[in-house]
């Protein structure tokens, strides 16, 4: 068989496969609690299972192992800080989140506040922060799908987002949350299978020696000792340094934040479920991480010249890929395309996984939160509040096609950083005042979501990003505008230093300087319900 009609007919089984998956799970479900928490009968394995493949997104497959390669040990630190993150979530809030809320992170804020203001914030941060998360999904996608399929050109690049983002809507519109977690529970067995196939024929080249695969990655790098060393990316300057702070404080604690991780502990049927999926998904993700460590240093010991210009220019986006087909018997071997597709085809079920899930939590907000609590009031009918939802996924969808399409030379990695970094400003300081501070209130939470949210893309917007960014030994713009544009009058790449700080500090005011009484009863019942669970799938409108 001609090898690109292999690699074509394995990747489109897989997405046949998730199709599938789909519209069986349409048929299980009916109604609100089906569409938005998969009618909470998951178990902690399951939800787990689903967590990770929640999680385990381009970013980690493509992102991290590009880092890796490019970057040497400084772009493991994604991997630390990504697995670490999953602490302050179990320790924070999961299991209070699953208890205290309904559906959204808007329904546990606004529990003891005034419904309208809190709820709007809380779901236009979840629609931004999810957006950012959605850029990344697709340009990992664009890039993956154009190497897999041998088209070239950004047309063809563009075409395809267009297509993931018509995928992801389908997925979302028609199966709804029971879908999105199957496709996610099977996209992370695949995804850990297709991985750990890798890293055993990576190994293999170098007689299971870990030492001397790194000696290896490290002398064929062109940057010798240093690669194996911290430093190679954020020790090169003061600002830099600064830059590594601010990147390990957003993924450190955005993982609590994200709106599509916190919607996840709601499909579980109690507390102590939602306990054991995080320690489910921190040992899935841990060893995965182990997983991207080998596939990184794997790329840049394995792969050809040619092969790293093209991880170059993808931003790292294509290690994972080319080391596949390298370790398979290398281009036009026919192991090196079945690999490929193999590799390929399962990454891509990664993005349609968590592009579903984003989508999902974006829509859901939008429906139960902004349609149907403020609008409406809460007097819309369930039917009319699943209707919104899914008009509210085709309209997420276009933006993120729209914004996925010159963001294209960032690695997604980073431009999941930058998600992360939105997440904890914006989301964490009201989900952690909320749960542990008696005295928090309407403006404190309000002030809290919009400060953390407009300083944080504010900055990114000011930020060489956007503007003013070049590569040092070609010229090339490195950045989202025109070299002719250069506003980049903040030098961190990722804001979260001073945003993070900043939407704490912004809740704290914003408290203390209200009139507003304070609701204790409120804050009391609240306590009650996170850590008891009763009265946990109650309406929280009041």
């Amino acid at each position: 068989m001609n090898h690109q009609v292999l690699t074509t007919t394995l990747f489109l089984a897989v997405v046949a496969l998730t199709i599938g998956i789909t519209f069986w799970a349409s048929r299980q479900s009916s109604g609100a609690a089906d569409y938005y928490a998969g009618g909470r009968n998951f178990s902690g394995f399951q939800n787990g299972l689903a967590i990770g493949g929640d999680y385990m997104s381009a970013a980690s497959f493509l992102g991290i192992s590009g880092a890796i390669a490019l970057s040497g040990y400084d772009g493991f630190l994604y991997s630390i800080g990504f697995l670490v993150a999953w602490l302050v979530a179990l320790l924070l809030v999961a299991e209070v989140l699953r208890n205290s809320g309904r559906y959204t992170m808007a329904d546990q804020l606004a529990y003891r506040m005034k419904q309208r203001p809190v709820r709007t914030a809380a779901a236009t941060s979840t629609v931004v922060v999810s957006i950012f998360y959605l850029l990344a999904q697709m340009v990992g996608a664009g890039a993956l799908v154009s190497l897999l399929l041998g088209v070239d050109g950004r047309f063809a690049t563009n075409v395809t987002i267009f297509g993931v983002g018509i995928l992801m809507v389908f997925y979302v519109t028609v199966g709804g949350m029971k879908g999105t977690t199957w496709v996610q529970i099977v996209k992370a067995v695949l995804l850990m299978a297709g991985s750990a196939l890798i890293v055993v024929l990576v190994l293999a080249q170098f007689s299971f020696n870990l030492s001397d695969l790194l000696g290896t990655a490290a002398s064929n790098s062109g940057k010798g000792s240093a690669f194996l060393e911290p430093g190679l990316k954020y020790g090169v300057s003061t600002t830099s340094k600064i830059d590594f702070l601010s990147l390990g404080l957003a993924l450190v604690l955005g993982t609590a934040g994200l709106p599509h991780i916190l919607i996840r502990f709601y499909t579980t049927p109690t507390s102590r479920d939602a306990r054991k999926s995080v320690l489910w998904a921190i040992g899935l993700i841990g060893v995965f991480y182990l997983f991207t460590l080998v596939l990184g240093f794997g790329a840049a010991a394995l792969l050809g010249d040619s092969d790293k210009e093209r991880v170059t220019a993808s931003g790292g986006n294509l290690a994972s890929p080319l080391l596949a087909e390298t370790v398979g018997g290398g281009s036009g071997s026919t192991g090196g395309a079945i690999l490929l597709a193999v590799i390929a085809a399962v990454a891509f079920a990664t993005i349609l996984a968590v592009v579903a899930g984003l989508t999902l939590t974006s829509s859901v907000s939008v429906a139960h939160d902004l349609y149907n609590s403020v609008w409406r009031k809460g007097e819309a009918t369930e039917k009319e509040e699943l209707k919104v939802a899914r008009i509210a996924a085709g309209a997420i969808g276009l933006v993120a096609i729209i914004l996925a399409i010159p963001a294209q030379k960032l690695n997604i990695a980073f431009l999941v950083a930058l998600a992360f970094a939105i997440a904890a400003s914006a989301n964490l300081p009201a989900i952690v005042y909320n749960m542990f501070w008696k005295r928090f209130n309407t403006r404190g939470a309000v002030w809290s979501i919009y400060g953390g949210l407009v300083s944080s893309v504010g900055l990114v917007i000011f930020s060489p990003i956007m503007s003013g960014k070049t590569d040092a030994a070609t010229g090339a713009n490195l950045s989202l505008l025109p070299a002719s544009i250069d506003i980049s009058w903040f030098p961190l790449e990722n804001p979260g230093i001073v945003s993070i700080p900043l939407g704490f500090l912004l809740g704290y005011l914003g408290s203390i300087t209200s009139k507003e009484p304070e609701a204790v009863d409120r804050y009391t019942e609240l306590e009650v319900r996170a850590l008891t669970g009763a009265g946990a799938e109650a309406s929280v409108q009041h």
